[in-house]
Protein backbone atom coordinates (compact mmCIF):
# COMPACT_ATOMS: atom_id res chain seq x y z
CA UNK A 1 0.00 0.00 0.00
CA UNK A 2 0.79 3.70 -0.79
CA UNK A 3 0.33 7.01 1.21
CA UNK A 4 -0.80 10.05 -0.24
CA UNK A 5 -0.41 13.50 1.98
CA UNK A 6 -1.99 16.38 1.34
CA UNK A 7 -1.90 19.82 2.84
CA UNK A 8 -4.44 22.24 1.99
CA UNK A 9 -2.66 26.09 2.88
CA UNK A 10 -2.95 29.80 2.08
CA UNK A 11 -0.04 31.95 2.53
CA UNK A 12 1.44 29.62 5.03
CA UNK A 13 5.25 29.84 4.15
CA UNK A 14 6.59 30.62 7.50
CA UNK A 15 5.31 27.32 8.64
CA UNK A 16 4.76 24.70 6.01
CA UNK A 17 8.19 23.56 5.98
CA UNK A 18 7.71 22.04 9.33
CA UNK A 19 4.37 20.06 8.23
CA UNK A 20 6.12 19.19 5.21
CA UNK A 21 9.58 17.27 6.90
CA UNK A 22 6.57 15.23 8.98
CA UNK A 23 5.47 13.72 6.23
CA UNK A 24 8.32 12.92 3.85
CA UNK A 25 7.70 9.43 4.74
CA UNK A 26 4.49 9.55 2.32
CA UNK A 27 4.87 8.17 -1.20
CA UNK A 28 3.68 11.49 -2.47
CA UNK A 29 2.86 14.88 -1.42
CA UNK A 30 0.16 17.23 -2.77
CA UNK A 31 -0.10 20.90 -1.42
CA UNK A 32 -3.50 22.71 -2.63
CA UNK A 33 -2.43 25.88 -2.96
CA UNK A 34 -5.77 28.05 -1.69
CA UNK A 35 -4.41 31.42 -3.70
CA UNK A 36 -1.42 32.43 -1.35
CA UNK A 37 0.34 35.49 -2.15
CA UNK A 38 3.70 34.96 -0.67
CA UNK A 39 6.15 31.77 -1.29
CA UNK A 40 3.90 28.90 -0.18
CA UNK A 41 4.30 27.09 -3.61
CA UNK A 42 8.15 27.80 -3.71
CA UNK A 43 8.51 25.98 -0.13
CA UNK A 44 6.11 23.27 -0.68
CA UNK A 45 8.22 22.48 -4.34
CA UNK A 46 11.58 22.37 -2.61
CA UNK A 47 10.12 19.43 -0.61
CA UNK A 48 9.21 17.65 -3.83
CA UNK A 49 5.31 18.27 -3.02
CA UNK A 50 3.18 18.28 -6.10
CA UNK A 51 1.33 22.06 -5.96
CA UNK A 52 -1.90 22.76 -7.04
CA UNK A 53 -3.71 25.88 -7.13
CA UNK A 54 -7.39 25.97 -6.16
CA UNK A 55 -9.43 29.65 -5.47
CA UNK A 56 -12.31 28.87 -2.83
CA UNK A 57 -13.64 29.68 0.66
CA UNK A 58 -14.91 26.36 0.48
CA UNK A 59 -12.59 23.96 2.80
CA UNK A 60 -14.56 20.62 1.07
CA UNK A 61 -13.72 21.89 -2.36
CA UNK A 62 -10.09 22.13 -1.18
CA UNK A 63 -10.11 18.88 0.44
CA UNK A 64 -11.82 16.68 -2.32
CA UNK A 65 -9.60 18.16 -5.21
CA UNK A 66 -6.29 17.42 -3.54
CA UNK A 67 -8.49 13.27 -2.99
CA UNK A 68 -8.98 13.46 -6.90
CA UNK A 69 -5.71 14.14 -7.77
CA UNK A 70 -3.73 11.60 -5.65
CA UNK A 71 -3.01 8.55 -6.77
CA UNK A 72 -2.52 6.14 -3.61
CA UNK A 73 -4.81 3.67 -1.67
CA UNK A 74 -4.36 5.92 1.56
CA UNK A 75 -4.95 9.56 2.11
CA UNK A 76 -3.40 11.72 4.96
CA UNK A 77 -4.66 15.23 5.69
CA UNK A 78 -2.79 17.78 7.16
CA UNK A 79 -3.09 20.99 8.01
CA UNK A 80 0.05 23.67 7.16
CA UNK A 81 0.42 24.43 10.84
CA UNK A 82 0.35 20.85 11.92
CA UNK A 83 3.35 18.62 12.27
CA UNK A 84 3.18 14.54 12.59
CA UNK A 85 4.81 13.41 15.42
CA UNK A 86 7.13 10.17 15.51
CA UNK A 87 5.02 8.01 17.55
CA UNK A 88 1.91 8.89 14.78
CA UNK A 89 4.08 8.45 11.72
CA UNK A 90 5.35 5.16 13.43
CA UNK A 91 1.17 4.08 13.98
CA UNK A 92 0.16 5.00 10.28
CA UNK A 93 3.25 2.93 8.94
CA UNK A 94 2.23 -0.21 10.69
CA UNK A 95 -1.42 0.75 9.38
CA UNK A 96 -0.47 0.70 5.63
CA UNK A 97 2.06 -2.12 5.97
CA UNK A 98 -1.09 -4.19 7.23
CA UNK A 99 -3.77 -6.41 5.57
CA UNK A 100 -5.88 -5.87 8.48
CA UNK A 101 -6.59 -1.85 8.30
CA UNK A 102 -9.51 0.08 8.65
CA UNK A 103 -11.25 2.31 6.16
CA UNK A 104 -10.53 5.39 8.22
CA UNK A 105 -8.70 6.35 10.98
CA UNK A 106 -9.10 9.00 13.53
CA UNK A 107 -5.90 10.96 15.04
CA UNK A 108 -4.96 12.73 18.41
CA UNK A 109 -4.52 16.41 18.28
CA UNK A 110 -2.84 18.12 20.40
CA UNK A 111 -3.05 22.11 19.94
CA UNK A 112 -0.37 24.91 21.14
CA UNK A 113 -1.36 28.38 21.40
CA UNK A 114 0.65 31.84 21.53
CA UNK A 115 4.16 29.30 20.57
CA UNK A 116 4.26 26.05 22.27
CA UNK A 117 2.08 26.77 25.03
CA UNK A 118 0.08 23.38 25.51
CA UNK A 119 -4.10 23.36 25.42
CA UNK A 120 -5.49 21.12 27.87
CA UNK A 121 -8.27 19.62 25.79
CA UNK A 122 -7.40 17.10 23.18
CA UNK A 123 -9.39 16.43 19.66
CA UNK A 124 -10.05 13.26 17.74
CA UNK A 125 -10.30 14.04 14.16
CA UNK A 126 -10.55 11.42 10.73
CA UNK A 127 -7.41 11.92 9.00
CA UNK A 128 -6.36 8.66 7.77
CA UNK A 129 -8.37 7.13 5.01
CA UNK A 130 -8.30 4.22 2.52
CA UNK A 131 -9.17 6.05 -0.52
CA UNK A 132 -11.36 3.65 -2.31
CA UNK A 133 -13.88 3.51 0.68
CA UNK A 134 -13.96 7.33 1.06
CA UNK A 135 -16.42 9.05 -0.17
CA UNK A 136 -15.10 12.63 0.74
CA UNK A 137 -15.79 15.64 2.65
CA UNK A 138 -18.68 18.11 2.75
CA UNK A 139 -19.23 21.54 4.62
CA UNK A 140 -18.02 24.82 3.85
CA UNK A 141 -15.77 25.47 6.58
CA UNK A 142 -16.34 23.02 9.43
CA UNK A 143 -16.06 20.01 6.95
CA UNK A 144 -16.51 16.60 7.97
CA UNK A 145 -15.50 13.43 6.21
CA UNK A 146 -17.84 10.80 4.24
CA UNK A 147 -16.57 6.81 5.20
CA UNK A 148 -18.34 3.87 3.85
CA UNK A 149 -17.07 1.40 6.42
CA UNK A 150 -14.95 0.72 9.80
CA UNK A 151 -13.24 3.65 11.41
CA UNK A 152 -10.14 2.83 14.14
CA UNK A 153 -8.19 5.49 15.85
CA UNK A 154 -4.07 6.12 15.66
CA UNK A 155 -1.50 5.89 18.37
CA UNK A 156 0.38 8.97 18.58
CA UNK A 157 -0.45 13.01 18.03
CA UNK A 158 -1.07 15.43 15.12
CA UNK A 159 0.96 18.25 16.85
CA UNK A 160 -1.26 21.48 16.21
CA UNK A 161 0.06 25.12 16.50
CA UNK A 162 -1.87 27.26 15.73
CA UNK A 163 -3.04 31.50 16.93
CA UNK A 164 1.25 31.92 16.44
CA UNK A 165 0.39 35.43 17.37
CA UNK A 166 -2.46 38.18 17.79
CA UNK A 167 -2.06 39.96 14.62
CA UNK A 168 -2.23 36.44 12.73
CA UNK A 169 -5.27 35.63 15.15
CA UNK A 170 -6.94 38.82 14.25
CA UNK A 171 -6.62 38.89 10.22
CA UNK A 172 -7.81 35.24 10.61
CA UNK A 173 -10.87 36.45 11.92
CA UNK A 174 -11.07 39.35 9.86
CA UNK A 175 -10.71 36.90 6.84
CA UNK A 176 -13.00 33.66 7.83
CA UNK A 177 -15.58 36.00 9.67
CA UNK A 178 -17.42 37.05 6.41
CA UNK A 179 -17.78 33.24 5.41
CA UNK A 180 -18.70 32.03 8.90
CA UNK A 181 -21.72 34.64 8.76
CA UNK A 182 -22.61 34.17 5.52
CA UNK A 183 -23.20 30.10 6.14
CA UNK A 184 -25.35 31.14 9.11
CA UNK A 185 -27.70 33.81 6.67
CA UNK A 186 -27.90 30.65 4.36
CA UNK A 187 -29.13 28.52 6.99
CA UNK A 188 -31.72 30.94 8.01
CA UNK A 189 -30.32 31.63 11.17
CA UNK A 190 -32.86 33.58 14.13
CA UNK A 191 -32.54 37.15 13.38
CA UNK A 192 -29.93 38.61 15.50
CA UNK A 193 -31.47 40.62 18.94
CA UNK A 194 -29.24 42.59 21.19
CA UNK A 195 -29.36 39.55 23.75
CA UNK A 196 -27.92 36.92 21.56
CA UNK A 197 -24.71 38.55 21.59
CA UNK A 198 -23.87 38.63 25.10
CA UNK A 199 -25.34 34.90 25.46
CA UNK A 200 -23.01 33.60 22.59
CA UNK A 201 -19.64 35.42 23.46
CA UNK A 202 -20.36 34.06 27.27
CA UNK A 203 -21.27 30.73 25.85
CA UNK A 204 -18.11 31.00 23.64
CA UNK A 205 -15.58 32.23 26.88
CA UNK A 206 -16.95 29.78 29.21
CA UNK A 207 -16.32 26.92 26.68
CA UNK A 208 -13.03 27.78 26.57
CA UNK A 209 -11.96 28.99 29.86
CA UNK A 210 -13.72 26.46 32.36
CA UNK A 211 -14.70 23.43 30.18
CA UNK A 212 -11.69 23.48 28.10
CA UNK A 213 -9.46 24.12 31.61
CA UNK A 214 -8.07 27.61 29.62
CA UNK A 215 -7.68 29.06 32.74
CA UNK A 216 -4.68 26.69 33.52
CA UNK A 217 -2.54 28.55 30.70
CA UNK A 218 -3.20 31.39 33.39
CA UNK A 219 -2.72 34.64 31.00
CA UNK A 220 -2.82 32.83 27.59
CA UNK A 221 -5.44 30.91 28.33
CA UNK A 222 -7.31 33.61 29.36
CA UNK A 223 -6.32 35.92 26.36
CA UNK A 224 -6.98 33.17 23.88
CA UNK A 225 -10.63 32.19 26.06
CA UNK A 226 -11.30 36.37 25.31
CA UNK A 227 -9.96 36.37 21.92
CA UNK A 228 -12.68 33.21 20.70
CA UNK A 229 -15.35 34.92 22.12
CA UNK A 230 -14.20 38.05 20.61
CA UNK A 231 -14.20 36.24 16.83
CA UNK A 232 -17.53 35.00 17.81
CA UNK A 233 -18.96 38.43 18.41
CA UNK A 234 -17.27 39.46 15.11
CA UNK A 235 -19.00 36.74 12.97
CA UNK A 236 -22.72 37.53 14.63
CA UNK A 237 -22.25 41.02 14.03
CA UNK A 238 -21.71 40.49 10.51
CA UNK A 239 -24.58 38.17 10.42
CA UNK A 240 -26.62 40.97 11.66
CA UNK A 241 -25.36 43.59 9.33
CA UNK A 242 -26.60 40.77 6.56
CA UNK A 243 -30.04 40.76 8.10
CA UNK A 244 -29.92 44.48 8.25
CA UNK A 245 -29.44 44.49 4.44
CA UNK A 246 -31.66 41.99 3.61
CA UNK A 247 -34.19 42.88 5.44
CA UNK A 248 -37.70 42.98 3.41
CA UNK A 249 -36.32 41.52 0.52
Amino acid sequence: MNLTAIIIAKNESEVIANALESVKFCDEIIVVDNNSSDNTPLVAQKFGAKVISEKTSNFSELRNFGKESSKSDFILYIDADEVVSTELRESILRVINSLNFSDAYKIKRKNFYLGKNEWKREEKMERLFYKPNFLGWSGSIHESPNVNGKIAELDGYLLHFTHRNLSQMLLKTIEWSDVEAKIRFDSNHPRMSWWRFPRVMLTTFINYYLMQKGYRLGSIGLIESIYQSYSTFITYAKLWEIQVKNQGK
